[in-house]
């Protein structure tokens, strides 16, 4: 068991250490080992002490002791933790019934149309799974069949989900989860990647054709490019916009379509728009959601130009038992009704700019921050031992990590040197939340910065 979770140390950020455990509270120490001895493999805890939250509300989260936590960093209560909104709509669904797509329900088409009119035209059929790594399954099924290809392009230290098929081409999982023969890796677009008299679409098309010229040489035809919009794993790049054209033109040269991952970048999470996609102005051939769809309920789509999806449905059937039921499909209309009563968009703008703009002012004279990079509401702060030579200090991320835990506020880390502190708070972290971000953060980089 301890070198198991050794190696998940090693492959992900902020992992709490169980060989620490004997230092906790004697009833943390209790809940630890009672949990140990009957949860499945792979299971972690986040922080040096593990904390235990028993409600929520907004951006905030309260202990067993009613401490008061400041959430930066749980995307999946899109419109805030336990939203009175959406609550109410789950529980009068509950209330009523709970039936799945064999059935006609007028609030699943309700829902669909009103999900479909966000996004372009091209873009107009929906399937319903359960989980961001559901609905990367569907979506690479669907790719495979209409182009007849394999082979897969993923950005080097992507996470695109669990399934074995997902998994296969999401290398953050590291070396106990190999890739598949059939998957190529570029760099993330990375504006500091470009070679001097070069631009970063340049660089990105290059990255592409050469990939795509060694899957063929290895006797793989395009399928996919799947990339998520945030390059949330490989250490959050969101600007400059406009680089994706060149990407998508040579994946259609090669027969491949694009698959644009939005469950992280999705739902005004970046800001200017509802989905990644579009600060770019492209148009992908599928899209992919999970995570804040439902606010914390397992619901996740699938959006398709049908051309690219047609085919897959007359000849293979599609059925999941849960994705599409009453209950989620009321979280996910609840949540549209929020982002419109609530103006969603525009505050994730406003209170993301002022976001970043207090954490540049605070870092700015460190030594030990290479950038502070982002938009809307997800905000990477790169931490290095020197600034020349960019070396990951993925030591100075934790303590940063931790010091924040301490004083009460969430975050985590990212990026394969698990060095880029990430911020990431539902979208309900409003002007009050970002000062206090900012007055914590502050008295942190005093100390560590």
């Amino acid at each position: 068991m301890t070198s198991t979770l050794s190696r998940a140390i090693a492959n992900y950020p902020n992992r709490f250490d169980p060989a620490v455990l004997d230092a906790l509270p004697d009833r943390l120490q209790d809940t630890i080992r009672r949990r140990t001895e009957v949860l499945g493999p792979g299971y972690t805890l986040i922080y040096r002490t593990p904390v235990e939250f028993v409600s929520g509300h907004g951006a905030h989260l309260v202990d067993r002791d009613g401490n008061d936590y400041l959430d930066a960093y749980n995307n999946v209560p899109c419109v805030g933790h336990a939203h009175p909104h959406v609550v109410e709509a789950v529980t009068r669904q509950m209330s009523a019934v709970n039936i799945n797509t064999r059935y006609v329900q007028d609030s699943l088409v309700d829902y669909a149309e009103r999900l479909l009119a966000t996004f372009p035209a091209e873009l107009s059929k929906l399937s319903i799974a359960c989980s961001g790594s559901e609905a990367n399954d569907l979506a690479m099924r669907v790719a495979r069949f209409h182009t007849g290809a394999e082979g897969i392009i993923v950005t080097r230290w992507a996470y695109h989900g669990i399934t074995r098929e997902v998994a296969s081409f999401s290398p953050t999982l590291g070396a106990g989860s190999p890739l598949g023969p059939n998957v190529r890796l570029i760099d993330p677009p990375d504006p500091r990647l470009v070679a001097p008299g070069s631009t970063l679409a340049d660089h990105m098309r290059a990255q592409v054709r050469g990939a795509i010229d060694d899957l063929e040489r290895h006797g793989y035809r395009l399928a996919a490019l799947v990339t998520d919009g945030a390059y949330s794993s490989d250490g959050i790049f969101t600007d400059p916009v406009g680089y994706l054209k060149a990407m998508v033109e040579e994946v259609h040269k090669a027969g491949g379509v694009y698959i644009a991952d939005e469950v992280q970048s999705g739902f005004a999470r970046l800001g200017e728009s509802m989905w990644g996609f579009a600060r770019h102005g492209v148009v992908p051939d599928i899209v992919t959601m999970g995570k804040p769809m439902g606010n914390g309920l397992p619901v996740s789509g699938v959006v398709f130009r049908p051309e690219v999806s047609d085919e897959f449905g007359r000849n293979v059937r599609y059925f999941n038992t849960f994705g599409g039921s009453s209950i989620p499909v009321a979280a996910a209309a609840a949540v549209l009704d929020v982002f419109e009563q609530e103006n969603v968009q525009q505050c994730v703008l406003e209170n993301g700019t002022a976001l970043r703009a207090g954490l540049e002012e605070i870092t700015r004279e460190s030594p030990y921050v290479a950038e502070v990079r982002g938009s809307g509401l997800y905000v990477g702060i790169e931490l290095v031992k020197d600034r020349e030579t960019r070396e990951p200090d993925r030591a100075l991320a934790e303590d940063v990590i931790n010091d924040l835990r301490d004083r009460r506020v969430l975050i985590s880390g990212t990026a394969r040197g698990a060095n880029v502190l990430k911020i990431r708070p539902p979208l309900a972290f409003d002007a009050a939340d970002v000062t206090r971000f900012l007055e914590t953060f502050a008295q942190v980089a005093q100390d560590r910065l």
